[in-house]
């Protein structure tokens, strides 16, 4: 069980199946939510059902962003709420899927946002990742991308749990994925 230390875990869902389809990342993804306990919060969010603008890089011009709206201040809101951050992203062509890299993108206009103590609060805050593709192999490329945004951020790294992707239901099947959900976030 995770230590209950007010925690409040926020799920980001990345993959890109149609509505409805639980694909095998997110199956494990909630097998490993099973060891949080009542006490601990869930928030589950599938990033393709939420609408983000294309990310324009302003930086260099304005210096700053504007205070984010609709669908795009949800998630700032709910990214600052949680004390655990994680992605729950199946491999797409050796790196993230897309609605999870223009999440990704709007961390840059949060860092530059006038009131919003973004880069400060996600210091506070631990990353994980759960994945599945075919090869773990394969997989590394964008946990090593993801590992970067925690240390540039100064965040907690949490690991990383990969599971064997493919149809639907083909982690169901696998005793050793099954068995390291069961423990990922046990104890950490």
């Amino acid at each position: 069980m995770v230590s209950t230390m007010s925690r409040d875990f926020l799920f980001l869902l990345a993959s890109t199946r149609r509505p409805g389809v639980v694909g095998n990342t997110e199956t494990l993804a909630r097998r490993a939510a099973r060891s949080l306990g009542p006490d601990v919060g869930q928030t589950w969010l599938s990033l393709s059902e939420h609408r983000l603008a294309p990310f324009i890089d302003q930086r260099h011009d304005a210096g700053t962003y504007p205070p984010p709206s609709g669908d795009e201040a949800k998630l700032l809101q709910a990214t600052m709420a949680a004390t655990d951050i994680v992605f729950v992203s199946p491999v797409y062509w050796s790196g993230a899927p897309s609605p999870l890299k223009l999440y990704l993108d709007h961390w840059s206009g949060w860092m530059r946002t006038p009131d919003v103590p973004f880069s400060e609060a996600m210091a506070q805050k631990r990353l994980w990742v759960v994945t599945t593709n075919g090869d773990r192999a394969k997989a590394e490329p964008m946990l090593t991308s993801y590992r970067m945004c925690a240390e540039f951020l100064s965040m907690r790294w949490g690991g990383a749990l990969w599971g064997p992707g493919g149809p639907p239901g083909r982690v169901d099947k696998e005793a050793h994925a099954l068995a390291a959900a069961d423990a990922f976030f046990v104890d950490r």
